[in-house]
């Protein structure tokens, strides 16, 4: 039998927030809402907030049996914020002001989750219910944000599964601004079911005519085995998305697994890229400059 009280002080102890909603996409794949105790800070739509749960809280169901030695510390791992978008009418864009919780998008195999290992941290997140008390960190950081972007600018963003969550938010912040260049949104998944947004896309597509956003799953007979890096390659990454890329107007942001982005290492002045091809050689092939250079026109979290 659990020690009740002890945990009960653990958590006194190191919880500063609430769950205040929970929504299951799928086995696996959540969207969390949480509100910490304190005011939040003023923060950039694309930046990142560390979260933690104890070790002592159990996982969702469909994870192997462990045991620990030591279940009385915290977990803790690093989230890009999403963004609901929409009010909960569906009709509007969320006010500034509705924004006191942040929303976390987590992504896990419920096979991995053991000890503290960031699936591990997801499926201790997965068990929780509304009421619930978590941790996360003081204020959100992190150079990922919409800082080079300018009013006409075309601004498209790739992700790969749950990378597609700090673009929510930009997302969000680029149509309240009222931005005048072209928005789009493509996101490889496995499966459809791993579209957590969807529905909010489609209603934002036909709320804002100028507004795309594509889901692209993987396994699925329409694309199977596609990857941006091909998409782009045939130009089929441009159509879908109804734009064309220019290294000079179009903004470019990258968020998702290591060999999507494909970031180079440095040799002095030397650039070397990582096999197979990912996005950054390819678009700096076209023109594009990358983070860090001060003109950059790709983005993805750096430092």
């Amino acid at each position: 039998m659990q020690d009740t009280s002890r945990f009960a002080a653990l958590r006194q102890q190191h919880y500063n927030a609430t769950v205040i909603d929970l929504r299951r996409a799928r086995e696996g794949l959540l969207v969390l809402r949480v509100r910490p105790d304190a005011p939040i800070p003023e923060y950039a739509a694309g930046q990142w907030l560390p979260a933690g749960i104890g070790l002592w809280e159990p996982r969702g169901a469909g994870c192997p049996e462990e045991t620990l030695a030591e279940a009385t510390s915290l977990a803790r791992r690093t989230y890009s914020l999403s963004c609901a978008i929409l009010a909960r009418d569906q009709e509007r864009l969320l006010e500034h002001e509705e924004h006191d919780w942040y929303e976390l998008y987590m992504g896990f195999d419920p096979e991995r989750a053991t000890g503290a290992s960031g699936a591990a941290v997801a499926a201790r997140f997965a068990a929780l219910d509304p009421g619930d008390r978590v941790w996360v960190g003081e204020r959100p950081q992190g150079n990922y944000t919409l800082d080079a972007v300018q009013p006409d600018d075309d601004v498209l963003f790739l992700a790969t599964g749950t990378g597609e969550a700090p673009h929510n938010r930009m997302i969000w912040e680029l149509l309240w601004r009222g931005h005048r260049g072209r928005i789009a949104s493509v996101v490889t998944v496995r499966v459809t079911a791993d579209l957590a947004y969807r529905e909010e896309h489609a209603r934002l597509m036909r709320m804002f005519p100028a507004y795309r956003w594509v889901g692209v799953a993987t396994r699925e007979q329409e694309h199977r085995g596609v990857r941006l890096q091909a998409m782009l390659a045939s130009g089929n990454l441009e159509r879908h998305a109804g734009l064309t890329l220019d290294p000079e107007r179009s903004h470019v942001f990258l968020c998702g697994n290591a060999g999507m982005l494909g970031r180079p290492q440095h040799d002095g002045n030397r650039k070397i890229y990582p096999a197979p091809v990912g996005m950054i050689e390819l678009l700096e092939e076209r023109g594009f400059r990358s983070d860090p250079h001060p003109d950059s026109h790709v983005h993805f979290e750096h430092g």
